[in-house]
């Protein structure tokens, strides 16, 4: 039996859930935060992290469960398109835009319910074209 689909108030809900847990996730692998959610007129990253002279922008998706699919499959190129511009954006005012090593993750958390929560993690999951690594 299906679910029926969530509110937007209960997806977004969710949404700031799993980018919590996937912040805790890189936190726990050496990663700082930066920032979250930086939206710039062309698209939006989930987060921005750093590790030595790594600075990763990452996609978070989530999903109930995987029954259609991983939530990383949902990464489309269009969407990969919006993250480039929005870490292109983010990199620039920060003044890191040619300074650092720039990869971009996507991690996908899938809650299962009663606690019980996945995590897959993607490093360098597509290059600056977009096209996956």
């Amino acid at each position: 039996m299906s679910r029926p689909p969530a509110r937007p108030s209960e997806r977004r809900a969710r949404g700031d859930e799993a980018e919590a847990r996937a912040a805790a996730f890189l936190e726990a692998e050496g990663f700082v935060i930066l920032d979250r959610n930086h939206h710039c007129r062309r698209g939006e990253v989930d987060l921005v992290a750093e590790k030595g002279e790594i600075l990763a922008f990452v996609e978070v998706r989530s999903r109930r469960d995987d029954a259609f699919g991983a939530p990383a499959e949902t990464v489309t190129l269009r969407k990969r398109r919006r993250v480039i511009a929005a870490a292109i954006d983010w990199a620039t005012r920060a003044g890191l835009l040619d300074a650092r090593a720039i990869r971009f993750d996507v991690i996908a958390v899938i809650d299962r319910g009663e606690g019980e929560v996945s995590i897959d993690w993607i490093p360098a999951a597509f290059d600056a074209t977009g096209a996956p690594c």
